[in-house]
């Protein structure tokens, strides 16, 4: 599995805003025959804060990710609520295997 945790900063008065487009964009990325996860999590103790823990069969499937039509309209739909620009990194997932993911 290829794993990329996305850290997102947003303003205040954008929190529910941005938690619907999220779960909107990440009700259709779950759908992706790439996409093993799609979690969205929200810090406890400071709710403009997210992490979207994407995981991928492949890097490859990341890239068709972000060529879908429901990314593109959560992207351009939360740029401006960003706090700061959002980052990711990336892992390689070491247990489970694949064989523990859809």
């Amino acid at each position: 599995m290829y794993v990329v945790l996305v850290h997102i900063h947003i303003k205040p008065e954008n929190a529910e805003e941005f938690l619907q487009a999220t779960l909107e964009n990440a009700r259709n990325s779950i759908q992706e025959p790439g996409i093993g996860r799609f979690d969205v999590l929200q810090q406890q103790d400071d709710p403009t804060r997210f992490v979207l823990v994407e995981a991928y069969h492949s890097p490859d499937d990341q890239l068709k990710h972000r060529e879908t039509r429901h990314y593109q309209i959560w992207k351009d739909k939360v740029a401006e609520m960003m706090a700061e620009p959002r980052t990711g990194v990336k892992h390689q997932s070491i247990f489970p295997d694949d064989t523990g993911w859809k």
